[in-house]
C-alpha cells in the first residue's frame, strides 16, 4: 500500500483547517485538521496531552515576558503565573497590573490579595483559591 500517497491525497481532498468548523454533513459535525470529526472521534488522551504540553510552553513564555524577574521566581510562583496565562491568555494576565507589580516587588501577600480581588477569582472557583494560596505561600 502507498501510505504516503494516501496521506497526500487526503490532505489534498480534505484540506487543512486549524480551527473547528461545521462540515457539510447532515446534521453538521464539528471538524478540525484534515477532516477530523470531533463529534464522533474527538481526540485521544495522547493528543490532548501533546496539545497541553505545547500550550503550557506558550503560557510559560507569555508569563515570563510579563515578569522581568521571572528567572528569580521559585518554581511554584512561576507555575501559578503560567497557569493563569494558560487560563486567561497572556493578554488577560497582562491586565493584572497589581498582581504583576506585587510579584516584581516580591510581595507575595499583595500578589495573592490582587488575585483574590479580581473578577477572575470568583469565576474559576477552586483553581483560583489554590493558586492564590500557592502565590502567598510558595508551596504547591
Amino acid at each position: 500500500m502507498d501510505f504516503d500517497g494516501l496521506i497526500a491525497a487526503l490532505k489534498r481532498d480534505e484540506g487543512l483547517r486549524l480551527k473547528p468548523y461545521l462540515d457539510t454533513a447532515v446534521p453538521p459535525r464539528q471538524t478540525i485538521g484534515y477532516g477530523r470529526n470531533l463529534d464522533d472521534h474527538g481526540i485521544s488522551v495522547q493528543e490532548a496531552h501533546e496539545m497541553l504540553v505545547r500550550d503550557a510552553i506558550k503560557a510559560q513564555q507569555a508569563a515570563a515576558a510579563l515578569v522581568p524577574t521571572w528567572l528569580l521566581l521559585d518554581d511554584v510562583r512561576q507555575n501559578v503565573l503560567a497557569n493563569m496565562a494558560l487560563n486567561l491568555g497572556g493578554g488577560g494576565l497582562a491586565k493584572f497590573k497589581h498582581l504583576l507589580a506585587a510579584v516584581e516587588a516580591g510581595n507575595w501577600n499583595a500578589a495573592a490579595d490582587a488575585m483574590i480581588a479580581s473578577r477572575w477569582y470568583s469565576q474559576v472557583g477552586g483553581r483560583a483559591v489554590r493558586l492564590a494560596d500557592e502565590m502567598r505561600t510558595g508551596v504547591a
